[in-house]
């Protein structure tokens, strides 16, 4: 896939790695960011905290979140990000959080989904509203995902030069 490609190309450039944090994609970022040759140079691992205590025990996202705005929330999304990148020691952590359906979470209808990217700079959250299967949310939550990122590091790596 080119654009998981190109990811790898921006890590490879800026000298960074990535680990993943994953809820309603269940492994599959991982998975998509693992498929090419070379993956390994750039990416060191990923968490799949498909349950709500994992989210807390494994990558740290405080109780406070979970009790107060929920783990469909831009506040987890960011959590688990620092979490992932904090306990992987990896430059870059990036999270999904949502609902993928078949019914609503937290109030939350389908389709609601957190992505989060924290990274030397800091952490950033985007929200999307999804439509289609459970599968079409989840494949299009990964695309977004790496989309987010890859975005961020030509905005840094401008910055930078």
């Amino acid at each position: 896939m080119e654009q998981v490609e190109e990811l790898h190309a921006a890590l490879r450039e800026a000298g960074a790695t990535l680990a993943t944090a994953e809820s309603l994609t269940a492994g599959r970022l991982a998975a998509m960011l693992t498929d090419p040759p070379g993956a390994s140079k750039t990416f060191r691992g990923g968490f799949v905290t498909y349950a709500t205590e994992l989210k807390h025990l494994l990558l740290g996202v405080p109780v406070s979140v979970i009790e107060t705005v929920g783990v469909v929330s831009a506040e987890c999304a960011a959590a688990m990000a620092a979490g992932a990148r904090e306990r992987s020691g990896s430059t870059y952590g990036l999270a999904t959080t949502g609902v993928a359906g078949p019914e609503e979470q937290e109030g939350k209808p389908v389709g609601t989904v957190f992505l989060g990217v924290s990274g030397p700079h800091g952490e950033t959250t985007a929200r999307l509203g999804l439509s289609g299967s459970r599968a079409e949310i989840q494949r299009d939550t990964c695309l977004f995902a790496v989309d987010e990122l890859l975005g961020l590091l030509r905005r840094e790596h401008r910055r930078v030069r």
